[in-house]
């Protein structure tokens, strides 16, 4: 193989070898599990290519260059790696937002569900309230009173409410991802359900004129619950994807590898199923008013935002990176 054929063949490698190493260099803090593993990966064949073309091209401008990117990388793979803390930080502010932007249609299917069910359950209400009694589990509808929206507040445990919430939500996530193994049904089910539950509560104090209320007491805590609850859904619904549809991999390959990132998605919703037991538990029960719990669930939704939004333009920040390193390859090359 001539150098040319060969740049041509290997040079988008080292592109992406390149930006990685400069990625590690400026934001060692956002380094995730993936970044890390493609590294060692690009490493080795940048290795491999190194030790060809000192053979064949000793003296050329290319094989200084590659050289240097081989013996950059060396250093950088074999560095002490940082603390626990510091992994830590970026499994949630780097690693969790590849996962969860690869997953994005997966987990806007899962809101979509949700969504469907919500509206079906307002739906069925508003037609004949008797139809809360089929939608609402056993006994729980028996138990609905609008006119009483607020009352009673001085008697919760808040903690005892808290934790309960919080395990019971945690419980909820957990099946939507475990249940990924029946070919994707069992998520679509439990989201669907638990969207016609509360669709049916919604139009039951829509109808006594306290929608306002209601809202103000669902959203504060409701907000991080439904977007973790969406995140694990959306992770049970790929795992049932892959079963059916493996692409080019064998099937159980593909269902290892989509099982092994929907568990560290599930991982990842555990801190905001903590955050919102802790609203759900001391805040909704509150005396607070309303607008000020209104103004909780609107903190909480620009707290998710931002998060998401900040890791997107870093994401694009280094797609940038990688094509302008690729262009510069190109004008060694010339």
């Amino acid at each position: 193989m001539n150098l040319t054929s060969f740049w041509q063949s290997h040079k988008a490698t080292w592109a992406e070898l390149d930006r990685l190493l400069e990625h590690f260099q400026k934001r060692p803090r956002t380094i995730g599990a993936e970044e890390i593993d493609r590294l060692t990966l690009l490493y080795k064949k940048a290795s491999a290519h190194l030790a060809y073309i000192r053979t064949y091209y000793p003296d050329d401008e290319v094989t200084h260059y590659l050289n240097q990117l081989v013996a950059r990388a060396h250093n950088t793979a074999y560095r002490q790696q940082s603390s626990s803390v510091g992994q830590l930080s970026r499994f949630f502010w780097d690693h969790l937002f590849s996962l969860v932007h690869q997953r994005i249609r997966f987990i806007g299917l899962a809101g979509l569900l949700l969504v469907i069910g919500g509206i079906s359950g307002f739906a069925a209400v508003l037609i004949d309230p008797l139809n809360l009694y089929y939608v609402l589990p056993d006994g729980m509808a028996a138990q609905i009173d609008p006119s009483r929206l607020g009352e009673g507040h001085d008697s919760i445990n808040s903690p005892i409410v808290s934790t309960a919430i919080m395990l019971n939500n945690i419980r909820v996530a957990f099946l939507a991802f475990i249940t990924g193994v029946t070919l994707g049904i069992m998520p679509v089910y439990l989201l669907f359900f638990n969207g016609l539950i509360v669709g049916a509560l919604a139009a039951a104090f829509y109808q006594a004129d306290s929608s306002y209320a209601f809202w103000a007491y669902i959203l504060p805590h409701g907000v991080i619950e439904l977007t973790a609850i969406f995140i694990a859904g959306g992770a049970g619904l790929h795992m049932g994807y892959r079963l059916l549809v493996p692409g080019m991999y064998h099937r159980k390959h593909q269902f290892l590898v989509a099982a092994k990132e929907s568990a560290q998605l599930l991982l990842g919703t555990m801190p905001l199923f903590v955050i919102a037991g802790i609203i759900e538990g001391y805040i909704t029960p509150s005396s607070l008013t309303l607008e000020a719990k209104y103004g909780v669930a609107a903190l909480t939704l620009a707290a998710l935002a931002g998060w998401y939004l900040y890791g997107l333009r870093r994401h694009r920040r280094q797609q940038s990176l990688g094509r302008g390193q690729s262009a510069s390859l190109d004008l060694i090359s010339k």
